[in-house]
């Protein structure tokens, strides 16, 4: 039953991440943060995969990890592969018109990334990247991981400014924020800081 619920819950969470990626950022050109938000950037300027970029970033903290933090390694390698693969997968579905308006896109798109991240943090699932840097942190400090990626994300959202508009930072960081909300409520309901049972 546990591997049942394992692979259930990261087909979720990775499902939502990329459904709030492709059909609500994409189509008003918004960021996300952390290293989601780097995909994009990258799919902006040069119009490559956002999900092959993710995994191409990855590698130097996958490095790290391996060293230091082999129980998040493991735990994150289904998650950034799974989530890279249904990114991409599911580019090819982006509606042509947009869903909904402009704000609301960025508040759904939000926390549908941020309620994806946060139930598989629950599970120790991470989809690598600045998530995977994020549990680093957390298992070391007494900081909530969710707070810790909202950090990392405004960092990339500041990144993204000189190829967006005014209004899409905007948006970008309503986006940013409603993610962290999402992700710090999931993994402070579920019992906070989802390393404690982790063999480190």
């Amino acid at each position: 039953m546990k591997i049942i619920r394992y692979i259930s819950v990261l087909l979720l969470g990775c499902i939502l991440i990329s459904v709030g990626i492709n059909f609500f950022f994409v189509s008003y050109h918004l960021l996300d943060g952390g290293i989601f938000g780097a995909g994009l950037i990258a799919h902006y300027i040069w119009r490559v995969p956002v999900g092959m970029t993710i995994l191409i970033i990855s590698i130097p903290i996958y490095i790290g990890a391996w060293f230091y933090y082999r129980p998040f390694f493991y735990h994150s390698l289904a998650g950034v592969l799974t989530s890279s693969f249904l990114i991409d997968l599911l580019a090819a579905f982006t509606p042509t018109t947009p869903i909904l308006s402009p704000l609301p896109s960025a508040i759904v798109g939000g926390l549908m990334l941020g309620i994806g991240a946060g139930i598989m943090f629950l599970l120790d699932i991470s989809t690598g990247g600045f998530d995977l840097l994020a549990q680093m942190i957390s298992a070391r400090t007494a900081w909530n991981v969710g707070i810790l990626i909202v950090g990392f994300d405004l960092a990339v959202v500041v990144a993204g400014i000189p190829i967006v508009s005014f209004d899409e930072i905007i948006l970008s960081t309503i986006a940013v924020i409603a993610t962290g909300i999402a992700t710090t409520m999931i993994t402070a309901w579920g019992g906070g800081h989802t390393h404690n049972h982790l063999s480190l």
